[in-house]
């Protein structure tokens, strides 16, 4: 048994040069944002330590961290590639590396706005992606 301060620290992490994290995600946005805990009201998790194995796995000389998911919900009637997060910022963009659903694996690490959102609009089910090209230019200004 070792302390949080140890097995959760990422500059410890970080030294497993191969290191590679996965950590699921309710839903993501299209800029990259992360929510890992809450659904509408019902809050369904903690943020345990998805935010310090995000970061370790990104530092890691040859690591990666990938925040996997479905890219629908409830028999795919709900998107979980969404325009803006209906919960809390689990993780923000700024510490997400990839993303990964059944629809492939995208990098967004060191990524511009316009670029992560085109490239999480690729992420998202077919029947959904229309509308989140429409909302990426309402919200975003982004085509």
């Amino acid at each position: 048994m070792s302390r949080i301060q140890q097995t959760h620290a990422p500059e410890t992490l970080a030294q497993l040069s191969r290191l590679v994290t996965i950590n699921s995600a309710i839903e993501v946005d299209l800029t990259g944002q992360v929510n890992a805990e809450q659904v509408g009201a019902d809050y369904i998790g903690a943020i345990g330590g998805q935010v310090d194995f995000v970061r370790a796995g990104a530092r890691a000389a040859h690591g990666a961290s990938i925040i996997a998911l479905a890219s629908t919900a409830r028999g795919g009637s709900v998107s979980k590639i969404v325009p803006r997060l209906d919960g809390p910022v689990t993780t923000a963009r700024s510490d997400v590396d990839v993303i990964a659903t059944e629809h492939g694996a995208v990098r967004l690490k060191g990524r511009s706005l316009p670029a992560r959102i085109k490239l999480m609009i690729g992420l998202a089910d077919e029947a959904f992606r229309e509308q989140l090209e429409r909302d990426a230019w309402e919200i975003y200004g982004v085509r």
